[in-house]
């Protein structure tokens, strides 16, 4: 959750003391200097100071509307506001590159046509996230949001992009240089304490910036224009804690830190260790501060010993989160003396930040000086992260997955090109290795297939001239070479609807007007020849709803080509990530996950021995025109054998969905598909690549990434963004735990299919909820007493494993109504929800 920087309406209910420093102060005078007051045209306004104009001249955009309001407001600057329907841009040209200062400001005041509090948007500049999906609420008071970002384009565009049916809105814009020393690139890192370098290569957002022990400063004190809040709100055990002061002019600075670094104010002011009237005072003072625990932050820690009387008589320890942060540290010997301002940078990584940021100063207890402890100011920023966003896991450029590294590609890329060669060799040396009276042959199925060795109806020759019909021998048709040219005409590369290994996917046409997929097989790869081996032998024993269909097959001369049903909407991938297609609700998300779901169930369940297919990913789950989901693919698919829960075999798949057990023992079972389809679940609520060699390191491998932020209860970060403030909370939470189970380092721990489809048909059944609420909601806002829909709990005591079915014949194929949200669990309908 993103902090809100108190603004200057701030001293309307605190004192503000205002105090002329005697030190000069550096002289700084900023290149590019934007304020920019975002309402009507009207005369400059002088506001702390500083001369605020109409920005007229940088605004782009197709329509805009300018409100104001009477409101008793702190400054002038929140009395109007510019108003944009559509996406708009600010186009500041900039003379100075390097750090510049970008202050937004809001009030969300009232207006007849525009409710500001319901206004959503993102905001952007150039390649940087600030907002995202940013919605002021119930906030009715003036928020400035604070940002330091490194311009090296000369052009800075300031682009506000409302979500749809919103709007989004600005009051003021600041855009200002800030000094070249402001950021140094070094710091320290928290845990281990180390050098932390590449500071300058981060933009940042101004989360707090507390003036410890001091009053409010406002930009009228200080050079930057900055705004520094007392501390009070944050400090923990306020009777361990005292405040003292110096004379602004008291404080002395060096060549190397300057009024810019922090004003006088800052320094004369200081949170010491108040007197516990105990013998051995041996406690911390401490500051709470909530922040977003996904980024990470960097802490400016400000100092100035204005407490002791002598040099070398102050020793004192800073910690962050409870970790060691600074030790021993003695002011006197990193300074040229007393009342001389030091300031330290640390970065906190988000993977220590569990509960907020926690700092404290505690004595060093050794004996050694004064026991006591200081500390002056404080500034905590975020970082930005990997895609280039402060708000948000989602970059500027089609939702943050546009960033590239090119070590990792490179990496990437040389591991698969040293696999391709590796696999070539083994095909050549097996080409080798072949019968040499192959190529004399005229059919593949007569070595390919032992299966049907002997059985003469299999491979009959009659059929192969005349049109048959559908039959029951359990391949389905015999299609003809001609019949098969004609429907695809001729192979035609403009029907090629699919690419694998195995060779092409051409959309065909028989019988007046049927679509069918045609599939034809490379003879020159055996590694094909195997996986139509395969799959012929497992779809000749499989009929389910959520199994694709093999209709028949074509077996003559030296083609191998098989003809299955046409699954009009293609993968489910396509309709996730990379074709532009209109998104997927979470509904129907749900229910294709349930489909592809049940027919893995059946799969594991629905022969003697089990089934495991082995190429589980989202790729090989086909969506009909009715989006039924249908699991496809069998060319790597195995037979449990009886009496064994796993199957020895070299490791075969798609990388990021392979078991990592099954990749280290190489003993296939059902639970690696398990966890495939925990993988292809995570898909489904990120809407991304399960491996993405182009994204930063951490980001990878969607499975270790997502579940991360699932660790962290921070799921909703990295969801598509398509289904921010339609899905469920509960609906994604019940689907998560389904998908963090599924990905469980040991097989034995994850659930069965059975279990998982349950998880997932609650799941569906609490959106349902969800959704029939709010649309109750909506067509009758007064009425408060809303009647829930009921949500069917089902019983995985009852879930069907069809043990019973023979492994020769074909499976009877259940009857399920897919749209009906549970109809494996029909049995359980009556029952209340809990």
């Amino acid at each position: 959750m993103a902090i809100l920087l108190v603004l200057f309406y701030i001293f309307v209910c605190c004192p503000v003391v205002i105090i002329a420093s005697s030190t000069p102060a550096d002289t700084f005078r900023a290149e590019d200097n934007f304020l920019i007051n975002c309402g009507p045209d009207s005369k400059p306004e002088l506001i702390e100071g500083r001369t605020f104009k109409t920005g007229s001249e940088y605004l782009k955009t197709k329509s805009d509307s300018q409100i104001t309001c009477s409101d008793n407001v702190p400054s002038p600057i929140y009395k109007s506001a510019k108003v944009f329907p559509e996406e708009a841009t600010y186009s500041f040209t900039l003379k100075q590159p390097g750090y510049h200062w970008l202050r937004l400001h809001f009030y969300a005041m009232k207006d007849d046509k525009y409710d500001l509090h319901q206004s959503t948007f993102s905001v952007s500049a150039n390649e940087i996230v600030l907002l995202h999906n940013f919605k002021i609420n119930n906030n009715s008071v003036p928020t400035l949001k604070e940002y330091l970002i490194n311009m090296k384009d000369p052009t800075l565009n300031l682009k506000f992009s409302p979500m749809k049916d919103s709007f989004a809105f600005i009051n003021a814009i600041e855009v200002v240089s800030v000094p070249n020393n402001l950021v140094n690139d070094e710091g320290s890192a928290l845990f281990p304490v180390n050098k932390f370098s590449g500071l300058t290569e981060q933009n940042y957002q101004v989360v707090y910036r507390l003036n410890m022990g001091g009053p409010l400063i406002t930009p009228r004190n200080d050079t930057l224009g900055r705004i520094w809040i007392p501390d009070d709100n944050y400090l923990e055990e306020k009777n361990f804690a005292k405040a003292t002061s110096i004379a602004p002019d008291g404080v002395h600075y060096s060549k190397s830190i300057t009024p810019l670094i922090a004003p006088p104010m800052v320094y004369a002011t200081v949170i010491e260790m108040a007197d516990a009237n105990i013998k051995l005072p041996n406690f911390n003072v401490s500051w709470k501060l909530d922040v977003d625990k996904s980024f990470d932050y960097l802490l400016r820690m400000h100092f100035c010993d204005i407490v002791s009387k002598t040099a070398n008589s102050l020793y004192f320890n800073v910690y962050i989160n409870e970790k060691m942060a600074i030790s021993a540290l003695d002011l006197s010997a990193v300074t040229d003396g007393l009342a001389y301002p030091y300031y330290r940078d640390t970065v906190v990584n988000a993977s220590l930040i569990n509960d907020g940021l926690l700092i404290q100063i505690g004595p060093l207890n050794q004996g050694t000086g004064a026991v006591n402890a200081i500390l002056n100011g404080l500034e905590v920023m975020k970082m930005s992260n990997s895609v280039g966003s402060l708000d948000g896991e989602f970059g500027a450029e089609e939702g943050g997955l546009g960033m590239s590294q090119k070590g990792t590609v490179a990496a990437i890329g040389f591991v698969m090109m040293f696999g391709a060669f590796v696999g070539l060799g083994a095909m050549v040396y097996k080409w080798k290795k072949r019968p040499k009276d192959w190529q004399k042959r005229n059919s593949f199925s007569s070595w390919l297939l032992p299966l049907h060795a002997g059985d003469n109806s299999f491979l009959s020759k009659n059929s192969a001239s005349q049109k048959s019909n559908f039959n029951t021998s359990g391949l389905g048709r015999y299609f003809s070479l001609a019949e098969l040219q004609e429907a695809t005409k001729n192979f035609d590369s403009s029907e090629i609807i699919g690419v694998g290994g195995f060779g092409n996917v051409y959309l065909g046409t028989i019988d007046d007007g049927i679509k069918v997929a045609v599939k034809r097989g490379n003879p020159q790869s055996e590694q094909g020849i195997t996986e139509f081996q395969t799959e012929i032998q497992m779809l000749s024993k499989l009929r389910h709803r959520h199994l694709v269909s093999m209709i028949g097959y074509c077996d003559e001369n030296s083609e191998m080509i098989l003809v299955y049903e046409y699954m009009s909407n293609g993968p489910f991938r396509d309709h996730l990530y990379g074709k532009n297609l209109p998104p997927l609700s979470w509904k129907q998300r749900l229910e294709i996950c349930i489909g592809a779901a049940r027919g893995l169930h059946y799969l594991h369940t629905g022969t003697a021995q089990g089934i495991i297919h082995r190429d589980v990913k989202t790729t090989n789950i086909l969506l009909d025109d009715a989006f039924v989901a249908k699991v496809a693919d069998f060319g790597l698919s195995k037979d449990t054998p009886m009496g064994q829960n796993h199957v020895s075999t070299a490791v075969k798949g798609s990388f990021g969905y392979l078991d990592p057990e099954y990749f280290k023992r190489q003993q296939l079972t059902e639970k690696s598909d398990v966890y495939s389809f925990g993988v292809v679940l995570l898909e489904s609520l990120c809407a991304r690549p399960a491996i993405n060699p182009q994204l930063p390191r951490e980001q990878v491998n969607l499975a270790e990434w997502a579940m991360q932020w699932k660790r962290k209860d921070l799921l909703e970060k990295v969801i598509d963004p398509q289904l921010v403030g339609s899905i469920n909370p509960e609906s994604m939470k019940k689907f998560a735990e389904a998908a963090e189970k599924c990905l469980l380092e040991y097989g034995v721990d994850r659930p069965s299919m059975g279990d998982v489809l349950w998880n997932l048909e609650y799941a569906l059944q609490l959106q349902e909820a969800f959704t029939a609420r709010k649309s109750e909601d909506e067509t009758n806002p007064l009425n408060t007493a809303t009647t829930q829909t009921p949500i069917v709990v089902p019983s995985t005591t009852s879930l069907p494993t069809d043990n019973s079915r023979s492994v020769e014949g074909p499976a009877d194929v259940p009857t399920i109504n897919d749209h009906s949200g549970t109809a494996v669990f029909a049995q359980f309908q009556s029952l209340d929800g809990r």
